[in-house]
C-alpha cells in the first residue's frame, strides 16, 4: 500500500522522475522569492508606467519557469520540443521601461534555479539583487544632476520664435533645446516645445510669469519630471 501511495505521488516521464513534494517545494520557493522581487519592483518603481498586471506576470512567470525546468530535466529532446512549441506564441505587449526587462529576467532566473533544485542559489540571488535594486533607486545611481523639464508655449505668429524667448531663457535656464514648432488655430499661433534645464535656485513661478508676459498671456505648459514619463 505504501508503495502504491509513493508511486502515485511521483511523476514519471522520458526526462526522469520527481515526486510531489519536490514539485511543491519548487513551486512554493519560486512563488515566495518572486513575491519579494515584485515587492522590490513596486517600492522602487518611478514614472507613470506602473502596471499591476506586470507584477502578477513576474510571479506567474517564475512559478511557470520552475515547472518547465522540472519537466525538461536533462532531456535534450524535450527541451528542443518545448522551444518549438513556445515559438508559436506571439507577444504583442511592448515593454515600456527597460528596467522591466531586468525584472523579467530576474524572475526567470529564480524560476530556473528553483526548478532545477538550486534553492539556495535562488534565495541568495534574490536576497542579493533586492538590495542592489534598492541601492540604485535610493542613491539615484547614474542620474543627471540637473532634472530636465518639458515646456510647451504658444506664441503669436508675428513674433520671431528664434529670439522672442532668448532673454527669459538667459535669466532662468541653463540649457535648452527646441524640439518642435507647430502652427495652430489657423496659423494665428505657434506652438513651441522645448527641453529645458533650469539654473540652480531658478523660480519656476517667475519663469512662467515672464513667459506669459512675453507671449501675450497665451498658453504655457511646464511638464516637470518628464524623464520619468513613459508613453
Amino acid at each position: 500500500m505504501d508503495q502504491l501511495i509513493n508511486e502515485s505521488l511521483r511523476d514519471t516521464g522520458p526526462g526522469g522522475t520527481f515526486d510531489l513534494w519536490t514539485l511543491l517545494v519548487a513551486l512554493t520557493s519560486s512563488f515566495l522569492l518572486a513575491l519579494l522581487l515584485a515587492y522590490v519592483y513596486r517600492q522602487t518603481h518611478r514614472g507613470l508606467s506602473y502596471s499591476v498586471s506586470f507584477v502578477h506576470t513576474m510571479v506567474i512567470m517564475a512559478v511557470t519557469v520552475s515547472v518547465i525546468m522540472m519537466i525538461i530535466g536533462s532531456n535534450i529532446a524535450r527541451a528542443f520540443s518545448l522551444v518549438g512549441a513556445l515559438s508559436i506564441i506571439r507577444f504583442r505587449s511592448a515593454i515600456k521601461d527597460p528596467r522591466d526587462v531586468a525584472f523579467i529576467f530576474a524572475a526567470m532566473a529564480v524560476g530556473m534555479a528553483c526548478g532545477t533544485g538550486f534553492f539556495v542559489t535562488a534565495a541568495v540571488f534574490t536576497l542579493f539583487v533586492s538590495p542592489v535594486v534598492y541601492f540604485l533607486y535610493r542613491f539615484d545611481i547614474g542620474a543627471m544632476s540637473a532634472s530636465e523639464v518639458m515646456l510647451k508655449v504658444h506664441l503669436p505668429e508675428n513674433l520671431d520664435y528664434h529670439t522672442a524667448l532668448n532673454e527669459i531663457f538667459f535669466r532662468f535656464v541653463r540649457d535648452h533645446a527646441l524640439l518642435s514648432v507647430e502652427t495652430i488655430q489657423g496659423g494665428t499661433l505657434l506652438e513651441l516645445v522645448y527641453s529645458l534645464q533650469f539654473k540652480e535656485k531658478a523660480s519656476e513661478t517667475a519663469f512662467l510669469d515672464a513667459l506669459r508676459a512675453a507671449n501675450g498671456n497665451n498658453k504655457v505648459v511646464l511638464l516637470t519630471g518628464a524623464q520619468n514619463v513613459v508613453v
